[in-house]
C-alpha cells in the first residue's frame, strides 16, 4: 500500500507541475510507479489511481492537448486544487502549529509542510508533542484504506476472537480510529488499534455499500457504548450535577427526573471501564445503583484498586 501511496502522490506533483494536459502515455514513462507492466495492467493502475484521486476530491480533469482536440491529456487544475489564502493572523498561525504538534499520525507529529503553505513556521526546539495518537500503525490504516477503497473483504482478530468484514469505511472519533463495516447481516465498528493479524482478501469489488451510507451512523454517540460488554446500568444524579450529565447522554439511555431534582438514568453499556473514567468525574453526586459489579468497579476505581 505504501507503493500505491507514493504513485499516487507523484501523480498528483507532476499533473499540478506539468502546466499543460499530460496524456497516459507521457505519465506512464515520466511517473514514477507506472514505468513496470504490460498495457493493460497501466491501463487499470492508472484508471483505478485518478478514481482514487477523484475519491479525495481532487479533480483530475480530462482536456485536449491542442487546438484541434485530436488527442487528450489529464490535468489538476491549480485553481481548483489549492486552498485560498485564509488570511491568518499571527495568533491563528500560532494556534494551528499547536493543534499540529499535538495530532500524530502512527506516533510521529504531524510535518510542517502543510503550515509552510500558510504562511507559518515551526519553532525551533526540541519538545515532544502532545499525544493525541491518531494510530500506532500507519501500514495498518495504509492497507484498511487499500480494502476500503478497494472494496476487498478483510479477515482480523479482535478481542480474541475471530471476525470477517465487509469494510465500508474508516472513520476517527474520540482518539480513535474505527472501522466500520458489515460483518454477517450486522453493522459494527472495530477500533483500528485492537485489531491484529489483518488479511486482506484478493479480489475486488467483492461487496457494494448501500447509497445513502453514512460511517458516523454506526458509530456509538458516548465513548462506553463502543464495546464488546452488554450491560444495563442504572446511575442517580444529584440535582447539582442533574442538567450536566443530562447533556452528555445519548439517546440511548432512559431518563427520569425525581421531584427534588435528580436523575436516575437507565443505560446500556458495553465498555464499563469508560462509563467509570465518566462518572469519577462527578465524584459523590452520581452514584451506581446496578449492576453490583460495576458499582464495586467505580469503589476499586476510587480508592486505587483497579
Amino acid at each position: 500500500m505504501r507503493q500505491v501511496l507514493e504513485r499516487l502522490l507523484n501523480l498528483l506533483a507532476f499533473l499540478l507541475t506539468a502546466g499543460r494536459p499530460a496524456t497516459a502515455e507521457e505519465i506512464r514513462n515520466t511517473v514514477a510507479g507506472y514505468d513496470r507492466g504490460s498495457d493493460e495492467a497501466f491501463r487499470r493502475m492508472f484508471e483505478r489511481d485518478k478514481e482514487l484521486l477523484r475519491g479525495l476530491g481532487i479533480p483530475v480533469e480530462t482536456r485536449p492537448t491542442d487546438a484541434w482536440e485530436v488527442e487528450y491529456g489529464y490535468v489538476v487544475p491549480p485553481e481548483r486544487y489549492r486552498l485560498p489564502d485564509p488570511g491568518l493572523t499571527d495568533e491563528e498561525l500560532a494556534a494551528l502549529w499547536l493543534a499540529a504538534q499535538v495530532v500524530r499520525l502512527g506516533g510521529q507529529p504531524s510535518g510542517p509542510e502543510a503550515l509552510f503553505k500558510l504562511g507559518g513556521g515551526a519553532t525551533s526546539g526540541a519538545g515532544e508533542p502532545l499525544a493525541a495518537d491518531l494510530g500506532p500503525d500507519v501500514e495498518l490504516l495504509a492497507q484498511l484504506f487499500e480494502a476500503v477503497s478497494e472494496r476487498r473483504m478483510v479477515g482480523f482478530g479482535y478481542r480474541g476472537k475471530a471476525r470477517r468484514l465487509a469494510p465500508y469505511g474508516l472513520v476517527h472519533q474520540r482518539g480513535h480510529w474505527y472501522l466500520v463495516g458489515l460483518a454477517g447481516t450486522e453493522l459494527r465498528s472495530f477500533r483500528v488499534d485492537r485489531i491484529d493479524n489483518l488479511k486482506v482478501a484478493d479480489q475486488p469489488d467483492a461487496f457494494t455499500k448501500p447509497a445513502g451510507f453514512r460511517l458516523r451512523t454506526v458509530l456509538p454517540t458516548a465513548p462506553w457504548e463502543a464495546g464488546e460488554e452488554r450491560i444495563t446500568a442504572s446511575i442517580v444524579f444529584s440535582p447539582e450535577v442533574a442538567w450536566w450529565a443530562e447533556r452528555q447522554l445519548s439517546g440511548a439511555a432512559k431518563i427520569r427526573r425525581r421531584k427534588d431534582g435528580s436523575l436516575v438514568v437507565r443505560m446500556p453499556v458495553a465498555n464499563a471501564d469508560a462509563l467509570v473514567g465518566w462518572l469519577i468525574g462527578f465524584g459523590s453526586e452520581a452514584v451506581v445503583e446496578a449492576p453490583p459489579q460495576l458499582r464495586r468497579l467505580v469503589v476499586d476505581r476510587v480508592r486505587g484498586v483497579a
